[in-house]
């Protein structure tokens, strides 16, 4: 840890993760045969307004306003690269801005799986800083105003105990790192959340 993108991830342990790396690899392969610029952006724990309603923090928001216990997999243990949404959107306009360049450098014998020789690069986009989910249910508590009940859990199968990004590469070239903290990212959902469901 930190998750680097240069890391081989060719064992993915879950189908959620197994489907992202298939996405990479078949984008690799329309820059390979039609030289088309692909950048991969790896997302991690994106939470903010306008969430889906099945991703934990609307479940964990509604479950607290309606005094139901909210479900904790690995008896609350987890770490999670929290990225407020607008950090999400920030670097994905960055990255817009400049398309994935072949990498003059790249070898089959000691492979870069972050570039390629055809115009194809990966970057991770998350808050280089795990937290641990309680301190993020405590941070959702406080902007609601109030306490959760808590039924702790097993680990899930295919489930990882703790998520890090690497930032270096996003950083190196587009300047650009997530600055959000949660308690400015929970106040903000928190607000969204009481006007859109009130």
């Amino acid at each position: 840890m930190p998750f680097s993108v240069h890391d081989n991830v060719n064992h993915p342990v879950s189908l959620y993760a197994a489907t992202k790396k298939a996405n990479e690899l078949m984008a690799h392969s329309y820059s390979h045969l039609y030289q088309l610029p692909s950048t991969g952006l790896r997302f991690f724990t994106v939470y903010g307004p306008w969430d889906r309603p099945d991703m934990a923090l609307q479940k964990f928001a509604k479950a607290i306003v309606n005094d139901e216990p909210i479900q904790l997999f690995n008896y609350g243990n987890h770490r999670r690269d929290f990225t407020y949404i607008d950090d999400i959107v920030e670097g994905v306009i960055r990255v817009l801005d400049k398309p994935a360049q072949p990498n003059s450098d790249w070898n089959g014998d000691n492979p870069d799986s972050a570039t390629s020789y055809a115009p194809w690069r990966i970057y991770n986009i998350g808050n280089n800083n795990p937290v641990e989910l309680k301190d993020y249910i405590a941070a959702l508590e406080n902007a609601l105003g109030k306490e959760s009940k808590k039924e702790l859990l097993p680990l899930q199968p295919g489930d990882v105990p703790d998520t890090y990004a690497d930032v270096t590469g996003l950083v190196r070239d587009f300047d650009y790192k997530p600055e959000t903290t949660l308690e400015q990212g929970m106040r903000s959902f928190v607000e969204w959340y009481n006007s859109y469901y009130k």
